[in-house]
């Protein structure tokens, strides 16, 4: 299985759909589905019924996955969508850089 591009907790740009150029934080990557839960993006509406939480039911609005091929990481240096490469730092650690700026991905 390859590694993915972008991690929880991540700045991310949306390339396309219906939030095509919105940014938001990575909340979940869900691995097996190559899909990742954004904040604010793809919010869809759940109907939920009474319960503990919730005593009066209705409509919830709710983050729903975008496939993260539709997802860029964004670059710490100048705030704009970038790719991603893997390189050694002095420690020897594998670590993630934006390709545009050369900067590390925290």
């Amino acid at each position: 299985m390859s590694k993915l591009h972008i991690k929880k907790g991540d700045t991310v740009y949306v390339n396309s759909g219906e939030d095509k150029g919105k940014t938001g934080r990575v909340l979940e990557v869900l691995v097996k589905k190559n899909r990742a839960v954004v904040e604010g993006v793809n919010m869809v509406s759940k109907h939920t019924k009474p319960n503990a939480q919730n005593p009066n039911g209705g409509i919830e609005k709710k983050e729903a996955s975008v496939h993260i091929s539709n997802l860029n990481p964004v670059d710490p240096k100048t705030g704009k969508p970038t790719r991603v490469g893997r390189k050694e730092n002095s420690k020897g650690k594998l670590v993630r850089y934006a390709k545009k700026s050369g900067e590390e991905i925290k």
